[in-house]
């Protein structure tokens, strides 16, 4: 395959991205299968149509990273794998999954739910794992959920953690005091939504200075956060700028940006027992600073995503 350009923001937010260069390597190869009824173990030995298991991604970095590393894992388990990368929007995957043409996909689960239902509001990942599999096609299953997650934040710039004695331990809710001197930025909707000032407000208590409209977490928030127009963005979490700009995201203990946990999204008939024990083998041993230290190799460092998906499997025993 041909070098591609792949995207680095999240197409799961219909969202505005840089391009990545990055090198696509396809591996095809074949192998596997299950069964079908809901009630039934939803990942048996029995023989599916095609033989290969095809991991797919959406079009964007972290996405095709993922899809490395399940891929990658399910090769060390002797299962055959293709991969169908870049694929697009989630109304496409999605479709995909139910017609059998992607076996496994990397899914964030907050996400999947507001496609599936915009009107759930779970309080915990057990429960968005529930909500989610209650809107499923039957077809499809969820595997466990990773405790690594990519969703939004509240992040300051260094020398406004450094100004406040802020750290990796410290939350929003320590924002309470100094927000009033603060200006906040983010993309507009950010402004009158729950998942952002009117949450903060309401959840945290939180009012600030002023806020800044800027683009949803892209180059124009980071430029503004790293310049100090803005002290506070709404940041993903697991991107790549916030070890190289030595930038503090925020814990969120009252979980106001809800649940992005990475969760593979599951074709039934196309994976077996042990395909499903290495992927929630790699998902248990995935958290978020990992993912964002991978993510770093990928979009910073230019490595190629396959490599990093192998070297980490390799670490983490498991490759």
């Amino acid at each position: 395959m041909t070098s591609t350009k792949r995207i680095s923001r999240p197409i799961r937010r219909n969202r505005g991205a840089a391009a990545v260069a990055l090198a696509a390597t396809t591996a095809l190869l074949a192998g596997c299968n299950s069964s079908d009824g809901k009630g039934d173990d939803p990942l048996s030995d029995s023989k599916a149509s095609g033989d290969s298991v095809v991991v797919g991604s959406n079009n964007f970095a972290e996405s095709i990273l993922l899809a490395d590393i399940y891929g990658e894992a399910l090769k060390a388990k002797g299962i055959k794998v293709s991969y169908k990368p870049n694929i697009g929007s989630r109304e496409t995957t999605y479709g995909l999954l139910k017609n059998g043409s992607v076996s496994v996909l990397p899914e964030y689960n907050g996400a999947l739910l507001a496609y599936l239902d915009p009107k759930a509001t779970p309080k915990t990942v057990e429960a968005t794992t529930s909500a989610i599999e209650a809107k499923l096609d039957s077809k499809l299953t969820l595997l466990e959920p990773s405790p690594a997650q990519n969703k939004d934040s509240v992040t300051l710039n260094a020398a406004t953690a450094k100004k406040y004695h802020l750290t990796g331990k410290s939350s929003i809710a320590d924002l309470k005091g100094v927000a009033k001197d603060l200006v906040i930025g983010a993309s507009s909707e950010f402004q009158t939504r729950q998942q952002g000032l009117v949450g903060l407000k309401d959840v945290y208590g939180l009012e600030f200075k002023s806020f800044k409209a800027l683009d949803a977490g892209g180059p124009l928030t980071k430029a503004a956060l790293k310049k100090d127009a803005v002290q506070a963005a709404d940041v993903f979490t697991t991107d790549a700028d916030i070890s190289k700009e030595k930038f503090l995201v925020l814990q969120d203990p009252k979980n106001l940006f809800g649940f992005e946990n990475i969760q593979p999204l599951v074709y039934k008939s196309a994976l077996p027992q042990k395909g499903a024990a290495a992927l929630n083998a790699v998902s248990a041993k995935l958290d978020t600073a990992t993912l964002l230290d991978l993510d770093t190799q990928v979009q910073s460092q230019n490595k190629d995503p396959l490599d990093v998906a192998k070297a980490w499997l390799k670490s983490a025993g498991l490759g």
